[in-house]
């Protein structure tokens, strides 16, 4: 097989015309090249209006002569969100997805050879469309454009049409398919193994295999072969997998036999400006933010399938995936629903050999219960790939449960009860339990909001990790979410941004960033340090500095004054205690520095330092009433606190 991919030199029109199809169409067109969105927006403030549209790309390529007696294939990796297919003005086919790729053959519609061909791609983004996500609101914009990539495949008329992959644990079936064109003919299919370091295997491979997991993902390529009955090689096809056994029960998930709490967050495949269209190298980034910088084990991909670039690197890093089929809280008509399934069959069939993924969504997010459509969508996941559970993430308790795992989204936390509801209070099913959203919308935070609330968002991120890590019936948790993202008019700030991210837009870290990074080994990540303030009074109401807390992955943490040592902090200090490694609350600026500088009896100076630390977290117009109490016998600690005031 022969890829030819076909990402520059495209002509764009934002504006759909049947001629434009058409060869000896000569109007004003744009040169784009694929990675592409419709419209660079701006970075918020901005109308959905934008970018629905009804667009088109045209290409021209030359029919070669060594695509003669061959099979011509096109494939669009994803364009949102309607798709129809033009070769020399003729409609090949539409594609109602704007998450999955589509195929189509070419081979027919061809001109001669070393004649130039006119390929058009009518891109219809237009919410108005009856199909997922659409139908009602959405909580985030869809955008527009081929925002992956575009290449044709050139193959013989018999070939390899898919390998899948099921292992359990080291053994594994590989189910090939086969496209024949002369289906009398006798063929032989062969399998070859390649270690993880892509070299063949010296000996018996089941003694080498290794199995993939979070700290050690080893990958292997199967190479499959096909051959006619003289054994001369017609087709070959290299399939990347993992060796991993999945189970999921009432007491957790477990990998390879071994019990992970999950510790996830939401992503969004969105960037400012250019919505989706963002190449290669940045979906590998974000997979290492969320594996090194942030120090997850896992993500969910909501609310749709996004690159394979993304879950290529998620594989190679050892992060694990929740990916779910295209929706937001919208059931739509019989027509809409059979997409919708269609949906479930494309992601599990393009995507059901990345080792990383772990779960598949087959619910809408967050939809009402419609226990006959979804029976449907989870029978058809089983059938595609019966090696992996499935669940449907919802905000109802106690659902109808199809699926092998009840995953809820808990926005019970509000500050200042518990950070989660035990599973007991959600659902009464003896399957596994996920928490696949928490905080967001609970509370929105800007990188410019002052200290006080961003040191309140990275709390209450703290606080509902703890909380999930202290119930053995919770496998884990996917918090909402990685970035802050555009939305639509009915959500977000009033500036259609959703400040929901522990990472702003462009994946700069907000202070609830370095709670998930504290929960890394030094040994592994090295240190992690951050202090909730700055110190600065003008970040505070009426200059009262507030509980200032230290996050970090470190045992302890020394902290000094113009290298005067104040107080040595360590872990168990911290009220966490699920964690571990929770913020530690400062509770000290001071140290021994009144008796050593100041010449002030040790009796005395803790409660003037206790003084003293309440008059810098509430400020003089609002010491708590047990301050005066406390300390009303001490006239000498009294009037020192006086005259300060």
């Amino acid at each position: 097989m022969t890829r030819i991919y076909l990402n520059n030199g495209w002509l764009y029109s934002p504006e759909f015309k049947a001629e434009m199809t058409k060869s000896d169409y000569t109007g004003n067109f744009e040169i784009v090249r694929i990675p592409h969105s419709f419209t660079v927006t701006p970075f918020n403030a901005f109308s959905t209006d934008i970018y629905q549209k009804n667009a088109l790309y045209r290409k021209t390529f030359k029919t070669e002569a060594s695509w003669n007696e061959k099979k011509i294939f096109l494939t669009i990796d994803g364009a949102a969100h309607e798709s129809e297919v033009f070769l020399n003005g003729k409609s090949l086919a539409v594609h109602k997805c704007g998450y999955t790729a589509f195929t189509v053959d070419l081979t027919n519609s061809l001109n001669p050879t070393d004649c130039e061909n006119v390929l058009a791609i009518r891109v219809d983004s237009r919410e108005s469309l009856n199909q997922p996500p659409f139908g009602y609101v959405v909580d985030y914009m869809t955008y527009g454009g081929i925002y992956r990539d575009v290449y044709i495949d050139v193959k013989n008329p018999t070939f390899i049409e898919d390998v899948f992959i099921k292992t359990y644990g080291t053994e594994y079936t590989a189910d090939v398919k086969l496209s024949c064109e002369n289906r009398q003919s006798p063929y032989k299919v062969s399998n070859k193994l390649i270690s993880a370091k892509n070299v063949p295997f010296t000996t018996d491979p089941e003694k080498e295999i290794k199995l993939w997991s979070p700290d050690e993902p080893y990958l292997y390529t199967l190479i499959t072969e096909l051959s006619d009955e003289s054994g001369n090689l017609i087709d070959s096809k290299e399939t990347r997998f993992g060796f991993r056994d999945i189970r999921y029960d009432e007491s957790g998930f477990y990998l390879n036999g071994k019990k992970i709490k999950i510790r996830g967050l939401n992503r969004h495949q969105a960037w400012p400006y250019v919505g989706y269209a963002m190449p290669k190298n940045m979906q590998i980034e974000d997979a290492d933010i969320l594996k090194y910088e942030l120090g997850l084990n896992e993500v969910r991909t909501s609310h749709y399938p996004q690159s394979h670039y993304f879950l290529d690197r998620c594989d190679e890093i050892g992060l694990l995936v929740f990916t779910e089929i295209p929706g937001w809280q919208h059931i739509g008509n019989a027509e809409w629903k059979d997409l919708a399934v269609q949906n479930v069959r494309e992601m599990v069939l393009q995507y059901r050999n990345h080792p990383s993924i772990f779960i598949w969504g087959v619910r809408i997010n967050e939809s009402m219960d419609d226990d006959e459509f979804y029976t449907r969508t989870n029978a058809l996941a089983h059938e595609l790939d019966p090696s992996r559970p499935t669940g449907g993430v919802r905000f109802l308790r106690h659902s109808n449960l199809l699926e092998d795992v009840y995953t809820f989204n808990d926005f019970s936390f509000y500050g200042t009860n518990d950070g989660c509801l035990p599973k007991k209070k959600v659902t009464k099913t003896r399957k596994g339990y996920m928490i696949t959203e928490y905080n967001g919308h609970m509370f929105p935070t800007k990188t410019f909001d002052n200290e006080p609330h961003r040191t309140e968002h990275a709390l209450r991120h703290a606080k509902v990790l703890d909380a999930v890590a202290g119930h053995e019936e919770i496998s884990g948790s996917s918090g909402w979410c990685m970035t802050d993202y555009n939305t639509h008019k009915d959500f977000g700030s009033g500036d259609y941004i959703c400040y929901h991210g522990v990472l702003d837009m462009f994946r700069n870290p907000k202070v609830a960033a370095f709670v998930y990074q504290s929960q890394q080994d030094s040994k592994v990540v090295g240190d992690v340090l951050s202090i909730t303030s700055s110190m600065d009074i003008g970040e505070h109401a009426g200059g009262a500095r507030g509980d200032v807390y230290i996050i970090t992955n470190a045992e302890s943490v020394k902290m000094y004054v113009n290298n005067i040592f104040i107080k040595e902090y360590t872990v168990a200090q911290s009220p966490f205690k699920n964690l571990s490694h929770g913020p530690i609350l400062i509770d000290d600026y001071i140290g021994h520095r009144l008796v050593d500088e100041d010449g002030i009896k040790e009796k005395h100076s803790v409660p003037m330092k206790d003084m003293l630390f309440a008059l810098q977290k509430y400020g003089v117009d609002k010491l708590p009433f047990f301050i005066y109490i406390l300390y009303m016998d001490i006239k000498e600690v009294f009037r020192n606190a006086i005259l300060l005031q």
